[in-house]
């Protein structure tokens, strides 16, 4: 329940939700203040919620076509209120603290609502609407509140701390200590150890937190529907595609605009539509309107709260007894330390700096090869890339997406990939009721041929949902609560107009293998408890599966299968095939300055002191001086996403964006094994699957690399992935 709840409400993360969980009726007494609170509340109720029971659906998959807005208010009002009595009851147990009266029952605790939550945040991100989101900040604070309810609970935390203190004398398996103990350390770090001031102002800085975050979120998501590129002739369009060209018509028409064309912007620095454009005035009308959003003035300025959040997570953090919210955060990370992690990011500026620098000079001569006299800039970098792609390769991105048919790339390179290295199988399932019609469900089948789990793939980009990739889970895979995971994987792939194929970039395809790795992560959880299950693992430990997933997607066995002409069925030529593996650390001097310039960011903002927190009019160039004194201020190279519009940190990547990049270290070394070991066999993904996959956060992140690796880390791996060696 405890580590749920964080997930849910403290770090509203782009991958991890939280699960259904199977309460068991009974096995204590209801008692405490609540309980004629819950009465009212149901007698008040005068519709049936499907969300109140557990859904009758196969392995209690959510009644997407019976859930409406009005369900939602309701289900979380009641399900706080009985989770409050749940808490009572263990409370007030006569008995002395055992781990299965206190430990276990609070992570049977809060069944429904887990259940509302669960289904709440995802529709949040994936398919939102006004009501949901006024319904979001509303329930922010709430929901901060009642964390605060379980986490500040003096009489409760002294149970845990009993426990704690006996911890050697329990005679408890490895899994339970190791539950017991971040239940004791999740507690102390929420401030349960404060003194009732320190505690209530605790609960304030919580309150705000999440209603500012809230806010942050949605604005950015309003910010990138309001300033969509409109766009008045096709003749401005010259170098996308007809297919785009006509999604832009149709995407006008949505929006009334009937004769014009609308380019919706993704939540990126970059936009994709940059890499073809010719018209070099309207590639900078678009990159400039993306680098303005949220710091442009109006309704949807995001500075103020972003300053205002990192002040009070500073504040919170010291409240704690740390120096910054960053040294908060990277305790209970794999990186453990600020040094560590600030040491790891510039030592890899340097090399990407010197690496980009030199991309940059080649991108400048094809433009003075051209007979132009105007110097490379920011909005230019993806269009003459792939030109240099296409001339230093012989070929482009255009050549590409015929052969990367999105069902071809799903069930041909995805699923083929996991067939063969895990003996899994698919099975689409059209009896199930989805949130929106071009979501798809799959059933998801064992070597053995049993059931592993259910596999939502939603993959279309709309104005309803955020931008970027993720991976979630509406029910995760517990033995206390005889669960299996349902998981769902989110893209934002342009939606093709009506008859038209999906033909993804490589990018696109890149991202899909990443996020069915999380997805894999969560299938084959094997845990006891609903706290460890799946992808519930450090944050700089959580990427690192779905980056290894990566791999599949050139390993030529998968490519090769995947890689047709969605017309002729005709296989990639070879020739192109090569020419697509022989690319790897193309461009990577540019790809990695811009992520390091996130992280950088990222990490100054949140080890500030509160004293040191610049203002709204400062935050810009704030964000600036960093990047200028950490060695990668490169203005042809902005950062991925830019202070106020950098999603991840208001979410659970707050001082973690650096994530990817450690991870990545993990992940470019567990390639080199998979190599070492002759790639795709099954007996491969057993190991993997074994020592790593199934543990969830069961044990310590990286006694389980080690498991699987047999040795720590190397970081060459990377260094020659990137080109930085």
């Amino acid at each position: 329940m405890l580590s749920r709840l964080i997930n849910l409400f403290m770090i509203s993360s782009i991958l991890i939700a939280c699960s259904e969980q199977e309460q068991q009726a009974g096995s204590l007494d209801i008692v405490g203040s609540n309980e004629t609170e819950l009465e009212v509340s149901e007698a008040m109720l005068g519709f049936e919620n499907p969300l109140f029971l557990k859904s009758p659906l196969y392995m209690n998959y959510p009644q997407f076509d019976l859930i409406n807005n009005e369900h939602f208010l309701p289900a979380f009002e009641r399900g706080m209120a009985e989770n409050l009595v749940e808490v009572d009851a263990i409370i007030a147990q006569s008995e002395e603290p055992s781990f299965e009266n206190t430990i276990v029952a609070l992570e049977l605790a809060g069944e429904l609502l887990d259940r509302v939550a669960t289904v709440f945040f995802a529709m949040g991100s994936a398919h939102t609407n006004d009501e949901i989101q006024e319904l979001d900040r509303q329930l922010a604070p709430k929901l901060a509140a009642h964390q605060d309810a379980i986490l500040l609970n003096r009489e409760l935390f002294a149970r845990i701390d009993n426990l704690y203190k006996r911890i050697e004398h329990l005679g408890l398996n490895s899994e339970s200590e190791r539950l017991l103990e971040d239940y004791y350390i999740d507690f102390v770090r929420a401030g349960a150890s404060l003194t009732e001031d320190q505690q209530q102002r605790m609960k304030e800085l919580n309150a705000e937190i999440a209603i500012l975050e809230t806010q942050f979120s949605q604005n950015i998501l309003s910010e990138v529907n309001n300033v969509a590129i409109i766009v008045n002739s096709r003749e401005e369009l010259i170098g996308l595609s007809d297919a785009r060209i006509e999604a832009s018509a149709q995407e006008a028409v949505s929006r009334g605009l009937e004769g014009r064309f609308v380019i919706p912007l993704l939540n990126t620095s970059g936009q994709p539509s940059l890499a073809n454009l010719q018209n070099r005035a309207l590639r900078e009308r678009i990159h400039l309107t993306s680098l303005s959003r949220g710091s442009r003035g109006g309704e949807f300025d995001n500075r103020q709260i972003l300053s205002d959040v990192i002040r009070l997570r500073a504040d919170r953090a010291q409240l704690l007894g740390y120096s910054s919210h960053a040294e908060y955060i990277l305790e209970q990370q794999t990186a453990q330390t600020i040094d560590a992690v600030n040491q790891r990011l510039a030592e890899l500026a340097a090399p990407a700096v010197a690496n980009a620098n030199r991309e940059a000079s080649d991108l400048q001569q094809m433009i003075i090869d051209d007979g132009r006299d105007f110097k490379l800039a920011s909005w230019d970098w993806d269009f003459y890339t792939e030109r240099l792609r296409a001339s230093r390769f012989d070929f482009d991105e255009s050549q590409l997406r015929p052969y990367f048919e999105i069902d071809n790339v799903l069930q041909l390179g995805v699923f083929f990939a996991a067939e063969r290295l895990f003996g899994l199988t698919f099975q689409e399932r059209f009896d199930l009721p989805t949130y929106q019609e071009d979501v798809r469900v799959f059933e998801v089948f064992d070597a053995d041929g049993s059931t592993l789990a259910l596999f939502i793939a939603d993959f279309y980009a709309r104005p309803s949902k955020r931008g970027g990739a993720w991976m979630n889970a509406y029910i995760s895979q517990s033995e206390l609560l005889d669960t299996k995971p349902i998981v769902a994987n989110h893209l934002n792939v342009t939606k093709p107009p009506v008859g038209e194929p999906t033909l993804l970039t490589f990018d696109e395809v890149t991202t899909m293998f990443h996020e069915f790795g999380h997805a894999l992560h969560g299938m084959f959880s094997e845990v006891e408890y609903p706290s460890f299950s799946g992808t519930r693992v450090p944050r700089d430990f959580v990427e690192y599966p779905s980056q290894v997933n990566e791999m599949w997607a050139t390993w030529p066995e998968v490519l090769e299968n995947y890689a047709v002409h969605y017309q002729t069925r005709e296989p990639m030529p070879n020739e192109l095939l090569e020419k697509v593996l022989s690319t790897q650390t193309f461009n990577q001097g540019f790809s990695t300055v811009e992520y390091l310039a996130a992280s950088i960011v990222d990490q100054a903002l949140h080890q500030l002191s509160p004293g040191q927190i610049p203002s709204a009019e400062e935050i810009m160039d704030f964000e600036a001086e960093v990047l200028e004194s950490s060695g990668v201020s490169l203005e042809v190279v902005p950062p991925r996403y830019r202070a106020t519009y950098f999603n991840h940190i208001m979410g659970g990547y707050s001082a973690g964006y650096y994530s990817y990049i450690w991870s990545e270290v993990l992940d470019a070394d567990t390639v080199e094994w998979f190599k070492e070991n002759n790639g795709l066999l099954k007996e491969n993904g057993d190991h993997f699957r074994e020592t790593l996959l199934s543990q969830g956060g069961s044990q310590e992140a990286m006694h389980m690399f080690r498991a699987f690796r047999g040795r720590d880390a190397e970081i060459g791996p990377l260094l020659l992935r990137r080109g930085l060696n």
